[in-house]
This record gives structure tokens, sequence and C-alpha cells, in this order.
């Protein structure tokens, strides 16, 4: 299991997401360009001493990323405000890779297309989204829980 973000634009969401990955041992990889320039400090107050003990990934270019997604054999699960499927009523597998598009814009139709699989979090009406490191949040946990992705020797 790996969290995947698209292009991201908010520094602070970013640092958020790579702790909350360094704290469950979950991959990240991280399809540039950013709308930032991705250094430490400008992740450190959310990342905070976590930065240096996630398993990151940078890829160059979403061309360069699908290379590695086909190569692995992992499967593209997007979370979108346009999924077709309730988060909790999908299969995860051990090998997905949950996608995130730009806090800003989302993600581009090249990006819908290539997906194995378009997720929604269900919303009270009028709602448009959530933070995206609350929804990654979200799915990440549903996504361990189905694949037995939570260990004993994890927990301390």
């Amino acid at each position: 299991m790996r969290i995947s973000l698209y292009q991201p634009d908010i520094p602070q969401n970013t640092g958020t997401i790579l702790r909350m990955a360094a704290c469950l041992d979950v991959g990240v990889d991280i399809i540039e360009p950013c709308g930032f320039i991705l250094d430490n400090k400008r992740l450190r107050r959310s990342g905070m001493d976590y930065l240096d003990k996630v398993d990151l990934t940078r890829h160059i270019s979403w061309s360069h990323f699908k290379e590695d997604c086909v190569s692995s054999e992992d499967r593209l699960v997007l979370l979108t405000t346009s999924g077709d499927v309730p988060y909790c009523e999908f299969s995860f597998l051990p090998n997905d890779r949950l996608l995130l598009g730009r806090e800003s814009a989302g993600a581009p139709q090249e990006v819908h297309d290539a997906a194995d699989a378009r997720l929604c979090i269900p919303m009270a009406g009028g709602a448009r989204s959530l933070n995206i490191a609350m929804a990654c949040s979200m799915v990440l946990g549903e996504a361990m829980r189905q694949t037995n992705n939570f260990s004993a020797g994890n927990v301390k």
C-alpha cells in the first residue's frame, strides 16, 4: 500500500500526509512538479521530525510514475469528488496506490482515465470536499483495515 500525491500544491498538507505515512509505515510517491519547493523547510511544521522516516519516492512526471506502477503491477485507486464508488464499499488490495490529486484542481482527465478505480467519500448535501490529508487518512485507514496492514508489532 502506498499513497501517491499528484502535483501537490500545499506544503502543509503534504507534510501532514508524510507524517502519517511515516507513523503507519506506508510509502509515499510524489508526482512532480509540486506547487512548492519540496524541501524540509516547507514541510517541517506539519511533518515535524518524521520526514526522514518516510519511504518517499519522487517521480519527475506523471508518465514516469505510470511506468513505475505498470512495472510493479500496482493498482491505481484515485480518490476524487467525482468518484463512482464509495470508499467503504471498495475492496482494497495490498498493492494499491491511493492516488490524490492537487488540492487546488484535483486530478486531470488523463489521471482519471488511467485509474483502475475512482473512489469518493460520501458527504452531506452541499459539501464540496474534505481537506486532502483528512480524506487520505480516512481512506488509508479503511484500506489498511481491509488488508490487515495494522500489525501488533506496529502498536506501541
